[in-house]
């Protein structure tokens, strides 16, 4: 029976960033403790009039209507309005702090333990199973494991060959694929991609966003001089954006001309930007 692939989780950052919120209301709850301190006694008690605010200064809790502060008086009022907020905002920090610290206890990084469900599986069992998600590792495999055919490379262009014995139509895209690699970032070179209009393209370069469970896709423009080379890459640009593949967010674009190449950097840049 042939079962429907099954689709995959899309990553969560939701325990990390618990985990930030978490150190960073500890570090204001301290602050603002230790402001307390630092402050003097008594309570503001702000009165609204006609959208006009008037302050009083209750040194006693006892005490229902306090001591008149004149607007000229702003120090005063600051300094007791400032220690108000503090005291709400503490509060209120305070519960934040004790429900995030029952979430983390209570999850327990249920995130990683659903991906190790499946890859804890033997090769074997992993046939029979259609997971909902996966380890890294695994996720890394499937993807490389599926195959497909590029687009051939006439014999007499020049021949440049990447670390993984591929071979590639330009210097730059050399550069491209071993900085790929170096990273241990998975792709694929020239494989072909259906668009939403059935036309079939070859990006240069796609590219496994493995955190995100997504693919990238990298067009090098190389010859950005040549009128015909210049009006081919606009018009493929253009078949991404009718199929929904926005540059910035599915699709990198780099360019180069004969006077102005396409620098190691530049490429270093451009990985770290979008997937280190």
């Amino acid at each position: 029976m042939k079962r429907n692939k099954q689709k995959m989780l899309i990553p969560t950052d939701v325990y990390d960033e618990a985990k930030r919120r978490l150190y960073e209301l500890e570090g204001i709850k301290k602050e603002k403790y230790q402001a307390l301190t630092e402050y003097p006694d008594g309570m503001i008690h702000i009165v609204n009039y006609r959208e006009r605010a008037k302050f009083y200064l209750r040194t006693d809790k006892s005490d229902k209507s306090g001591i008149y502060i004149r607007k000229s008086d702003s120090r005063k009022i600051r300094t007791y309005v400032q220690k108000s907020y503090d005291e709400k905002v503490i509060r209120l920090i305070e519960k934040e702090i004790s429900n995030l610290k029952d979430f983390l206890k209570k999850s327990e990084q249920i995130a990683d333990r659903i991906r190790q469900v499946y890859s804890d599986n033997s090769v074997e069992v992993k046939d029979y199973i259609e997971p909902v998600d996966c380890s890294d590792e695994d996720y890394i495999k499937q993807w490389m494991a599926c195959k497909y055919e590029g687009k051939a490379i006439d014999e007499s262009a020049p021949y440049y060959e990447t670390d993984h014995k591929e071979r590639v139509r330009s210097k730059s895209e050399l550069n491209i694929a071993n900085a790929l690699s170096r990273h241990g970032i998975p792709y694929k070179y020239e494989k072909p991609l259906k668009m939403k209009n059935g036309a079939v393209i070859y990006p240069d370069f796609t590219i496994l966003d493995v955190r995100n469970r997504k693919q990238i896709y990298w067009e090098h423009r190389g010859m950005m001089d040549k009128q015909d080379y210049a009006e081919h890459a606009v018009f493929k640009m253009k078949s991404y954006i009718k199929s929904g593949l926005l540059p910035g967010k599915d699709l990198i674009i780099t360019e180069e001309s004969s006077l102005n190449m396409l620098g190691t950097d530049e490429i270093e840049a451009v990985i770290g930007a979008f997937f280190l």
